[in-house]
């Protein structure tokens, strides 16, 4: 009999807690490095930003990593920063999220660019994620992707001195060059 070898969620959560980052995408282990300096300084400046939009609108909750998405048994994933809007909190509880964001950020690195651009846009895509958002720290420039009919459409490419904002959040909006002040 053929032997099913993906991890699961359950195997995920035996995985130690050492500080390394965890992932589980088709079945497979993704570990990933600390990200460096810029990573997070734009990760921080962008939650500060939409926390204190979320807040002010009472619009739902923002969580950053490590907080796990768990979309299967086979896909477990930690976005670098996610909104969920009050209309679709029934996906949080006290331990992760059971389902799709409204709003998943990835902000790049060298070592998830191409799982970021790739295999996350699909996955994301896939489990229903109504907008995507990665953001180059380095050269500052970011995409923006929309949940369409057949999938992620490119919504938006915004460079330096543009401004990131979405649907999602009405009234939202930050120059892409005010994130890594």
């Amino acid at each position: 009999m053929p032997v099913d070898s993906r991890l699961t969620y359950e195997d995920y959560c035996l995985l130690p807690e050492d500080g390394k980052r965890y992932e589980i995408i088709e079945g497979e282990l993704y570990v990933t490095l600390s990200p460096l300096r810029p990573h997070q300084k734009v990760l921080a400046n962008l939650a500060y930003y939409l926390l204190a939009y979320v807040k002010t609108h009472r619009a739902g909750e923002v969580f950053f990593a490590p907080f796990d998405v768990v979309f299967s048994e086979f896909d477990v994933v930690e976005p670098d920063l996610m909104y969920i809007s009050r209309e679709r909190s029934a996906v949080l509880t006290e331990k992760n999220v059971q389902g799709a964001p409204d709003l998943v950020v990835e902000i790049l690195s060298k070592s998830t660019e191409g799982r970021d651009r790739t295999t996350k846009l699909k996955l994301y895509a896939r489990y229903g994620v109504r907008e995507y958002w990665m953001i180059d720290p380095l050269v500052l420039t970011a995409e923006v992707y929309r949940l369409g009919r057949a999938g992620f459409e490119a919504a938006a490419e915004i460079g330096p001195d543009d401004e990131l904002s979405s649907p999602l959040l009405p009234g939202f909006g930050v120059a892409l060059r005010r994130l890594a002040e």
